[in-house]
């Protein structure tokens, strides 16, 4: 799915949701609308007996006070606030303070004034159906809209979903909701703690004696409790690499890297004052831009870390999956390491796939890595002189259509932001 109908795809979802939003609202109005109308429905014989009442109170039968209360009741409770009510309350209030021919004269339309009422209530329900009606048919059309599109856009990764899935451990459909709520809790915690910290530091003094007591120490114990919520439940609300590309649909960024490489991977190091995501997390994020990451998950690790979505290959068959994935990505980005599996990844990659899919992420501080990809190259990346920094991300390299290496180097102030590395690569669709 291009990225301009990805975009509309959303957008009528969004209004697909909206109207559906409108249109509940307005069929919950018409359902108080026709309940108000059936408890209306014995209007005319409640009016005749109060009336039948008012005439009997009238002749001294002292009992038809009682069907007079009852009949202001009824009306109170189910009438319109239309004439009828308001009629039927002054009558009987008259009649309890003796006006017994006032009352008689205020009743002598009654009938008429019920009448009245129960078909305002007719036209509000008709009007309130009927918008109803028309919204709901609009929501129907969009959500059918939006259920193709979704289809669509979810066919055009059906072949690498299938692929994944069959390497994607299942898990039951309750943990996600569960761990998504639960980590919302713990942003909520953690914000709240940093801002009552930041209070306590910066406007303190102008609070009294007792809150600033328990301002500073309550912050820190609720940024301590989110963190340690958002540490447990993270990782077990993110989603497999099967997931991600089905909520997703564009083809996916396949990431490859040394598997001893994941406990660098996972630091939390960027300076800025608070922060919760690795390394990991802020390279996939860049990368999300051009597609969903996907990522070979270490064997037996027993929780996948954040970042990538993961699956999970077999220790002695690996090597056709990978080969797969890589013709069916749109971006492969590698990081360069020692292990002699990533250094066969590079070599397919180079010697089966277009030189615009491949992303090198070269980290520094590590011998012999720029003389390894030179050999594999048709001119000299100069590497070695652009990987003297972070022993994360030094520098990425793209290429041209001839191999050619084009080095940037990435340095403390040049973090790789949303997008970054999708200007980097020159790619058909990037």
């Amino acid at each position: 799915m291009s990225p301009g109908l990805r975009a509309f795809a959303r957008l009528v979802t969004a209004i697909a949701v909206v109207t559906a939003y409108v249109a509940l609202q307005l069929a919950v109005t018409a359902g108080v609308d026709l309940r108000a109308r059936d408890r209306f429905r014995d209007a005319p014989t409640r009016a005749a007996a109060f009336v039948t009442a008012l005439d009997r109170y009238a002749d001294g039968d002292v009992s038809a006070r009682a069907g007079i209360r009852e009949g202001d009741t009824w009306f109170e409770d189910n009438a319109p606030s239309g004439e009828s009510r308001s009629t039927v309350s002054s009558a009987a209030g008259d009649a309890q303070e003796g006006r017994i021919s006032l009352a008689h004269e205020r009743v002598a339309g009654l009938a008429a004034q019920v009448e009245q009422d129960q078909a305002a209530l007719d036209r509000d329900l008709g009007s309130s159906g009927m918008v109803a009606l028309w919204w709901a048919v609009a929501a129907g059309v969009l959500v059918v809209a939006a259920l193709w599109l979704r289809h669509r856009r979810r066919s055009g990764a059906a072949e690498i979903v299938d692929l994944v899935s069959r390497f994607t451990p299942r898990q039951p459909w309750w943990r996600r909701p569960v761990f998504l709520a639960a980590s919302g809790a713990g942003y909520g915690l953690f914000a709240a703690g940093f801002f009552a910290v930041t209070m306590a530091q910066r406007q303190g003094y102008k609070l009294p004696v007792a809150t600033q007591v328990l301002l500073l120490p309550c912050g820190l114990a609720a940024l301590g409790a989110g963190f340690l919520v958002l540490r447990y439940s993270r990782p077990r609300s993110a989603r497999g690499a099967a997931q991600a590309l089905l909520a997703d649909g564009r083809e996916p960024v396949l990431y490859l890297r040394s598997f001893a490489d994941d406990d660098s991977a996972a630091r939390v190091e960027d300076g800025a004052p608070v922060n919760l995501h690795s390394r990991e997390e802020q390279l996939a994020g860049a990368l999300g831009a051009v597609g969903p990451v996907i990522a070979v998950g270490r064997p037996g690790e027993p929780l996948a870390h954040l970042g990538a979505a993961r699956f999970y290959l077999p220790r002695d068959d690996w090597q056709p999956v990978v080969l797969r994935l890589m013709e069916l990505s749109q971006l492969i980005v590698l990081r360069l390491g020692l292990g002699e599996g990533l250094w066969w990844e590079v070599e397919q990659a180079r010697a089966c796939q277009p030189a615009r899919k491949l992303v090198l992420l070269a980290p520094g501080g590590q011998p012999g890595v720029a003389e390894r990809l030179n050999r594999l190259l048709p001119v000299p990346s100069q590497l070695d002189q652009a990987t003297a920094g972070d022993p994360w991300v030094s520098a990425v390299i793209v290429f041209d259509p001839e191999w050619t290496p084009q080095v940037q180097q990435v340095g403390a102030s040049t973090k790789i932001r949303r997008g970054a590395l999708a200007r980097l690569a020159p790619t058909r669709s990037l």
